[in-house]
């Protein structure tokens, strides 16, 4: 490692000035690395040519009912325009796609906004979505004296892209699909001592595990949150996740904030091997160890719940499966088998893809698979 360029070149450095990095700090750098990071290089879901399938990715159906949820929640909301939907690691942009193909009731008012921390996954945002000046979609409220007005009312759907989550208020929704399992994290081991921190460093040339002092508050919190945990016994530390959580609830000034992701607790998995909740994936398969040669593959990490209840509790937290047929999954499909049904002799596009709903409907309810995501929502 200790030889190589990007994130092993990286890791290499930052390890022989500091004797180790945090597990958070290896995370960071394999994955979001501008020289080689795994996202960095435009890693990430999609079918042909990519590492792993999100439901965005499974085809428009998710999209669609998402449409409605965001319909739902601009009704609520007294249809304001603008009305903003924020996405948050949008990668190429899949979820926004199929949520403006199935035409809501609120994209007049519609102001999606992509966020994405990859230059790469940006661009390819720009070769299927009609992507605008941010300011066209986020301008400020009229100033006479500068000579600015707020984006034109039933102007929309307008789409534009930003590297991080914007600085203004909005009312509407902020939304992230499989983005907080990717926020680095730290990692715990329970000792028989008490919680000690798992650093990472180097084995001659290949990097390796240390166990340093894990710092009070986090080993209390820990304590509380996984009081049966055993000697061994690992847990991720997601203060990232928090973060992000606390920023997304100061963006939205009025409406929700919407999470999925597969998700569980500390305790829980406090009590399961650690590779079955930090896994890696490259090219559709699982991946190797979480330290091989880092930038080549994904490592993500299920969500504990009860360490984002420390920000503030969700208002609601579903099985995938069961949000989507609150949302009229069914609905949608039912309508896909009578547009087939009414095309079967010459099918065009558009009953084919009602055929196609039965399928993909049963994939995103999977409650051995996608169905069994969680999806939490902060109001």
């Amino acid at each position: 490692m200790t030889g190589a360029a990007g994130p092993a070149g990286e890791l290499a450095a930052r390890i022989a000035r500091h004797g180790s990095v945090g597990f958070d700090e290896f995370v960071e750098v394999a994955l979001y690395h501008p020289d080689g990071g795994f996202f960095a290089a435009g890693g990430g879901a999609g079918r042909a040519g990519a590492d792993f399938v999100t439901s965005p990715e499974v085809g428009p159906l998710f999209g669609a009912v998402v449409a409605r949820y965001l319909d739902a929640r601009w009704a609520e909301l007294g249809r304001p325009d603008p009305f903003v939907v924020v996405e948050a690691g949008a990668g190429r942009g899949a979820l926004a796609i199929s949520v403006l193909a199935a035409s809501p009731e609120c994209a007049p008012a519609l102001r999606y906004v992509l966020v994405e921390r990859s230059a790469e996954l940006r661009e390819r945002q720009s070769r299927h979505l009609p992507l605008v000046h941010p300011f066209e979609v986020l301008g400020p409220e009229a100033d006479p004296e500068l000579g600015t007005a707020p984006p034109a009312r039933g102007a929309g759907p307008l789409v534009c892209c930003l590297e991080d989550l914007p600085a203004q208020r909005i009312e509407g929704v902020v939304l992230a699909n499989e983005l907080l399992d990717n926020l680095p994290f730290r990692l715990a081991e329970r000792t028989e001592g008490g919680w000690a921190e798992v650093r990472i460093t180097l084995r001659g040339n290949q990097p390796g595990e240390l166990l340093a002092a894990l710092d009070e508050a986090s080993a209390q919190l820990l304590d509380r949150l996984a009081p049966e945990a055993q000697v061994g016994a690992r847990v991720p530390l997601q203060d990232r996740a928090r973060d992000w959580l606390v920023e997304a609830l100061q963006l939205v000034e009025r409406g929700a904030v919407l999470v999925v992701d597969y998700a569980s607790t500390t305790a829980d998995l406090a009590s399961r091997p650690m590779e079955d909740w930090l896994r890696t994936y490259r090219g559709h398969a699982r991946g190797g160890d979480p330290l091989e040669d880092p930038g080549s593959q994904d490592v993500t990490c299920e969500v504990a719940v009860d360490q984002l209840a420390r920000v503030a509790p969700p208002t609601s937290e579903d099985p995938q499966a069961d949000w989507l047929r609150r949302w009229g999954i069914e609905d949608l499909v039912e309508e896909g088998r009578r547009a087939w049904e009414a095309k079967a002799a010459a099918p065009d596009l558009a009953a084919l893809r009602g055929r196609s709903r039965a399928v993909e409907a049963e994939a995103l309810t999977d409650p051995d698979g996608l169905g069994d995501f969680r999806v939490l929502e902060w109001r």
